[in-house]
């Protein structure tokens, strides 16, 4: 925004100061005349250089008066601009700092040194800032590495099926229909991973009571075929959850957490452990699976991470499914804690604000 050029901060407080003290010192002189030549007598008596009068002493007084208040416009002038430049100073620092933030600079951090004060709280807020938004930047990039590399390979393939078709006309077509249209169903897969992940991140969607038992319900039903196929057993438990948000993002929360707990469990014989409830942990998803790294957990809400390597099957997904849960969850603002088991496996905790009790009672009431 282009603005006009103005006085800066630093002359309006040495200004202040200046005129403050000037104000101060009219007022000091202002009370010796009230309070000291109300006392000596006016006029001209005969003796006029026996006696002192008011003429006299305003006459000495006046000339002295305009050297002090000289003195205090010099001095408040110069004192204020020192003292105003040395309160500035950590703003300074700021400043130096935002330019170089905009111009791209995220690692600098201002530090600024000293005891607690508005300048510093600012500093330490502006510092806390930058690492998250470093942080953030950072993972974008990843982001968009990983999401150009995941995009690229089935268009690859793809291109590759097609050229080896073209140079062998006699190649079994079905075949290559097949293929094909598992990479297509594969690009189709992540590229809606892709949207449902913006989409959380952007928070634009409407909330609404959700009953998150019923939600998850739907998703177990979902995916039961898959659990019976791969020898998975799920056990459900728990009550009404209402929750404020949006059905369908819950559901992919849901829908994404009962797969992985499915997918990465034991060979045979494995099981999957549902509980819904009311409080902060509204929803519990716990597998038995392979024993992880803990080094692992930080990085499996990343995009296109996997805790057990970068397989390829059917169901092994597109590597989005708990960053696209770590998403929704924030976006209605909930936390998502991911806890190692002892015996193998993950303990996840979806944590949901609570709805407030007037509005469960209205739905309920609708």
């Amino acid at each position: 925004m282009d603005r006009a050029r103005g006085m800066s901060v630093r002359l309006k407080l040495t200004l202040s100061y200046a005129g403050f003290l000037m104000l101060a010192g009219a007022l000091l002189l202002a009370a010796v005349w009230v309070f000291l030549l109300r006392y000596v007598p006016d006029g001209w008596p005969a003796l006029l250089y026996v006696a002192p009068n008011r003429i006299l002493l305003l006459g000495a007084f006046a000339p002295a008066a305009a050297a002090v208040m000289a003195f205090l416009l010099v001095f408040g002038l110069l004192g204020g601009w020192i003292l105003a430049g040395r309160m500035l100073a950590p703003l300074t620092r700021i400043t130096d700092a935002t330019r170089m933030a905009v111009n791209g600079s995220l690692s600098h951090r201002i530090r600024l040194p000293g005891r607690a004060d508005e300048f510093r709280e600012l500093a330490d807020a502006f510092d806390a800032m930058l690492v998250r938004l470093e942080a953030h930047v950072a993972e974008q990039q990843r982001f968009a590495a990983n999401a150009s590399h995941e995009l690229r390979t089935p268009l690859a393939i793809s291109r590759a099926l097609l050229d080896v078709a073209r140079r062998d006309p006699d190649r079994d077509i079905g075949e290559l229909v097949e293929r094909l249209h598992a990479v297509n169903t594969r690009a189709i897969d992540l590229t809606e991973a892709l949207l449902m992940l913006s989409r959380a991140d952007q928070r634009s969607f409407a909330r609404e009571r959700v009953d998150l038992s019923l939600v998850v319900e739907e998703a177990v039903e979902t995916l039961l075929p898959l659990a019976k196929k791969r020898g998975v057993t799920i056990e459900t438990s728990g009550e009404i959850t209402p929750v404020e948000g949006s059905q369908a993002l819950l559901l992919q929360l849901a829908t994404n957490l009962v797969h992985n707990a499915i997918v990465h469990n034991l060979p045979v014989q494995g099981t999957v452990w549902i509980k819904t409830g009311i409080g902060p942990e509204a929803l519990t998803v716990e597998n038995t699976g392979e024993k992880l790294s803990p080094e692992v957990v930080p990085a499996l809400t990343e995009p296109f991470q996997r805790g057990t390597g970068r397989i390829r099957n059917d169901h092994a997904g597109v590597g989005l499914g708990l960053a696209i849960v770590k998403s929704i969850t924030h976006a209605h603002d909930g936390s998502l804690t991911i806890v190692l088991r002892p015996a193998g496996g993950l303990r996840i905790v979806v944590q949901l604000p609570t709805p407030p009790p007037h509005t469960a009672k209205k739905s309920g009431a609708a």
